[in-house]
């Protein structure tokens, strides 16, 4: 039966927390959600059921959490990728090679990341059991993350860019978006048919946001 949620939930220990999220996160992914008991994760974290409960309430704020932790890794991927590939650019030429490393960067390293595949099939098989399944947990970002480095290029006199956070959900509409849509995202990290769709997509954001 769950325990309620309206308490104070228990910020514990790092490593308990941990612990238990990463126990939540392959039963999740090996039985499901309603398959997988509170007693199996805490038997599986070495911990007691009740520590569970302290720290998350319920088994659906636990997926809920789970969920959350994936998307948080796959946000710092991409702001280190952007951290590694768009900074201090100073030339406007420079500018779609720079976007086609990014885009092919993200390609490799978080679309055919164990965590991308994660995040894709809870959010896919659980969404019905998630407290928040309304919202993306990639929602604002990498949206927020991209328009805020191109506001940074306006500024520098590379882009024209009068809504950058338009701007960026138009760039990964253009890259990612018709990449996923055209081959999916099993073996995006290895088809040779995605960088062509990336290199276009850049190529057609550019020319309507190159400075002229």
């Amino acid at each position: 039966m769950p325990m309620p949620t309206t308490k104070t939930l228990r910020e514990g220990s790092t490593r308990k927390r941990a612990a238990i999220l990463s126990a939540a996160r392959e039963l999740f992914l090996a039985n499901g959600f309603d398959r997988t008991s509170v007693d199996a994760v805490a038997a599986r974290a070495e911990v007691s059921k009740r520590t569970v409960y302290d720290y998350f309430g319920d088994k659906r704020t636990l997926l809920q959490a789970v969920v959350d932790a994936v998307g948080q890794s796959l946000i710092t991927t991409i702001r280190r990728t952007l951290d590694e590939t768009l900074t201090d650019l100073t030339e406007a030429a420079d500018l779609e090679d720079a976007l086609v490393t990014f885009s092919m960067r993200i390609a490799t390293d978080m679309l055919g990341s164990a965590d991308y595949a994660t995040l894709q099939r809870l959010v896919r098989a659980e969404s019905g059991h998630l407290p928040h399944r309304d919202e993306n947990p990639l929602a604002d970002t990498p949206d927020e993350a991209i328009a805020e480095r191109f506001a940074a290029f306006a500024a520098a006199g590379l882009l024209d860019v009068p809504d950058p956070r338009l701007a960026a959900d138009q760039f990964l509409a253009l890259t990612f978006g018709v990449a996923l849509d055209r081959l999916g995202s099993a073996n995006a990290a290895e088809d040779t048919r995605v960088q062509p769709l990336v290199v276009e997509g850049v190529r057609t954001f550019l020319r309507a946001y190159r400075t002229r």
